[in-house]
């Protein structure tokens, strides 16, 4: 499956962000979607995760408790949203895909998106 990532941009802490991933070339409805980021000198990490039908999530603690994941397989999509935006949240999100299971290491994700930077100012 292809991933294509959207909805980067600056602002400000405190803000909110909605990140989206459109999916093709594949079965969508049979993976389990993820989103990771990368900040500038540090190494990818796990974000949030959905599977494959919409009925369990895993989040990140960094990000528990304002982070949103939800996907609509009608559309092939997968959305993020972020609230409460802290400076540490600045970095390149990628979307992810991995068929029938969710992952929190990135060395298992079958699919990448191009990512898209996100960055939270003071």
């Amino acid at each position: 499956v292809q991933l294509q990532a959207s909805g980067g941009g600056m602002v400000q802490a405190g803000g909110s962000l909605r990140l989206s991933c459109v999916a093709s070339g594949g079965p969508f409805r049979e993976y389990g979607m993820h989103w990771f980021r990368q900040a500038p000198g540090k190494e990818r990490e796990f974000v949030a995760s959905i599977n494959w039908i919409g009925s369990s999530t895993d989040y990140a603690e960094s990000v528990k408790g304002r982070s949103s994941i939800s996907r609509n397989n009608a559309k092939n999509t997968m959305d993020l949203e972020m609230n409460n935006l802290k400076i540490e949240d600045t970095a390149v999100y990628y979307c992810a895909a991995r068929r029938y299971y969710t992952r929190r290491n990135p060395e298992e994700l079958t699919s990448w998106g191009q990512g898209t930077l996100v960055t939270v100012s003071s």
